[in-house]
């Protein structure tokens, strides 16, 4: 007689259905994050998908699911564009310049902290979700779909109910006005955390003319405070020279109290967290020039509704 161990229990088609969500989970919150920019909506999102799919798997009279992923990212996508409307009601009423809410991620091949909390394996930059605002929301889903997520024509079309040749001519539209804004390049991460490090010194120390070296004559500042904490202004500022007074004079007139610097991985890119004691004050994150050497795009975060989790 067999002493073995007893065979296991199968799953319930509960459990069946709670696995296969944790298992997509990630996927799910990088693709809506990514859409949205909010992590409060995608996780709304991500908990309208979760019921659908419980749902799914307790009803005794639906189809059996070929493909759980699919189907997931389905439900996800569409549930993000139908919460669009609404989006874009509040960004209206939005205090000042919006930038979407900074992930920590983890870092490149160089190395260097991971911050604790949200971590994410797919990310885009602060730059490229900037951009990304500008697009239609079909376009942005179907740009990331296809250009970030690498989603075929078809599976597109499957995903948001259209044809594959609608799909085309929105993902070319999309892409061309993508790259007339962000042409593709990349940086060495190296280079942009020594620019940041060299960029937070100079504002700290009020070195206004070592400043005024690493930012482009055309540098654009994003700040959103969301009427909740300090910023540069209610629109984004332009110019090397104004920047950098600005910057210089508002770090002397108001020092952050405990001033404490940590350089992280936010969005894919090395950035600096500015910390007030042991509080997340401010995110600073660079755009660099396509040669490396210059700052073109400055995007600070000190909404701390947007900085909660970046502790």
């Amino acid at each position: 007689m067999s002493h073995g161990p007893p065979d296991p229990v199968p799953d319930s088609p509960a459990e069946t259905a709670t696995r296969v969500f944790v298992d997509h989970r990630e996927l799910l919150f990088s693709i809506v994050y990514t859409m949205l920019g909010s992590v409060a909506d995608t996780e709304d999102v991500l908990q309208e998908t979760w019921l659908a799919w419980d749902a799914r798997s307790r009803s005794s009279d639906a189809e059996p699911v070929g493909n759980s992923r699919a189907y997931l990212v389905r439900v996800a996508v569409n549930r993000a564009l139908a919460r669009q409307a609404s989006i874009s009601r509040r960004r209206e009423e939005y205090v000042g310049p919006w930038l979407p809410e900074p992930l920590a991620t983890p870092p490149g091949p160089d190395g260097g902290d991971v911050a604790d909390g949200v971590v994410r394996s797919e990310s885009v930059s602060m730059a490229l979700l900037v951009v990304l605002e500008t697009l239609s929301p079909l376009e942005r889903a179907v740009f990331v779909l296809h250009e970030v997520f690498g989603y075929s024509h078809p599976e597109v079309a499957g995903i948001l109910g259209r044809s594959a040749s609608a799909v085309r001519q929105v993902a070319h539209r999309a892409r061309e006005h993508v790259h007339a804004r962000r042409p593709r390049y990349e940086t060495d991460p190296r280079v942009r955390r020594q620019v940041t490090e060299h960029f937070i010194a100079a504002v700290v120390g009020g070195d206004i003319e070592g400043l005024i070296r690493v930012l482009a004559p055309d540098v654009t500042l994003w700040a959103d405070g969301g009427g909740k904490a300090r910023a540069a202004g209610p629109r984004p500022v332009q110019g090397r020279d104004r920047i950098a007074r600005l910057l210089i004079g508002d770090a002397a007139r108001r020092p952050i109290p405990d001033l404490a610097i940590r350089y992280r991985h936010v969005n894919g890119d090395p950035s600096a967290l500015l910390l007030s004691g042991d509080t997340p004050y401010a995110v600073v994150v660079l755009d660099l020039t396509a040669d490396g050497t210059q700052v073109c795009g400055i995007y600070t975060v000190t909404n701390p509704d947007k900085l909660s989790h970046l502790g």
